[in-house]
């Protein structure tokens, strides 16, 4: 009888998305067999079967590299969500059956202080939980997203103007007021006030990378025509700013002390002040909250928490 060939479903398993992977790391079956343990023969065996039941062209075989087809690209693109929503059903079931995640990631905005999330971080693991911690560092709707994308447990420091989402809950941590501020020695520093738009966009404006992996991140305080240096993190655009390599608004805690000493200067413009309500956010649990959530969530709903997470200081 004729074999019937495997379907997709039969084929496409974590083992196998685990291997497809291993062979574009590698750039060839023969460096990714050895890797393996396995004869090159059986690995290119198992690429074909995975390749029969897609009825594509995973990798091109036209030189001796094994080179990922727009097909394999997608493949694995999409087999790294799948992996990702199996460890968060494994997350899921271990915390209905225990109470305590197995893995709690955090999204960290750049404007939060991360010397008191460490300081809390300190405090979590002391209770030594069956949860291990993680923290990612996100800027904008990249902070957002780690959360609706599965891939954060919590998100702090959400800053951009955002719409209620369904299955996420959201509290306030408080308001942020930047300031425009540029080096003494910037043009700017002697413009007359308050400097307009049409000076301003004649000079460098230094912004943060939106975090957001998919191409469609916000911008905050850019003019249409205008020079940007773009950097990764807060830290570095305020570096830049006392460099006068451009200027730009700056969380005003982050800022005051640099205003204070003179390595910065204040300057009025004649856009709207900019106050932004900062917030965190979780997603909401149809089985109830985790202890490892529960135990921040308490410790964020603390005045005096909020609002160190808000402080600055110089480094």
């Amino acid at each position: 009888m004729p074999q019937i060939p495997a379907s997709p479903r039969d084929v496409l398993t974590p083992d196998a998305l685990a291997m497809l992977q291993r062979i574009a790391d590698a750039g060839s079956f023969a460096a990714a067999a050895r890797a393996a343990g396995m004869v090159p023969s059986a690995l290119t065996y198992r690429v074909r079967q995975i390749e029969d039941a897609l009825d594509v062209l995973l990798f091109d075989r036209s030189s001796r590299q094994a080179r990922l087809t727009d097909a394999g690209r997608e493949l694995l693109h999409e087999g790294a969500r799948l992996l990702d929503e199996i460890d968060a059903i494994a997350n899921r079931v271990r915390r209905v059956a225990t109470g305590w995640e197995a893995h709690f990631t955090i999204a960290l905005d750049g404007v939060i202080n991360r010397a008191t999330v460490l300081e809390l971080c300190g405090e979590f693991i002391a209770l030594e939980p069956p949860t291990r911690l993680r923290l990612r560092d996100e800027t904008l709707s990249g902070t957002l997203e780690a959360l609706t994308s599965g891939q954060a447990d919590l998100a702090i420091g959400l800053v951009s103007p955002a719409t209620p989402m369904p299955g996420l809950r959201t509290s306030l941590l408080g308001q942020m007021r930047f300031i425009f501020a540029v080096a003494p020695h910037h043009p700017l520093a002697r413009a007359p006030e308050p400097i307009g738009d049409e000076v301003l966009r004649q000079h460098r404006v230094v912004a943060v990378a939106d975090s957001t992996p998919r191409g469609n991140g916000v911008s905050v305080g850019l003019l249409g025509g205008q020079d940007v240096f773009t950097v990764p993190d807060l830290p570095a655009k305020l570096d830049a700013q006392l460099r006068g390599i451009g200027a730009g608004f700056l969380p005003e805690c982050m800022t005051r002390p640099y205003i204070d000493s003179g390595r910065l200067v204040e300057r009025r413009v004649e856009r709207a002040e900019r106050v932004f309500q900062v917030s965190y956010a979780w997603r909401k649990h149809a089985t109830g909250v985790g202890k490892a959530l529960q135990w921040w969530l308490t410790r964020l709903d603390n005045p005096a928490t909020r609002a160190a997470l808000l402080e600055r200081r110089p480094s």
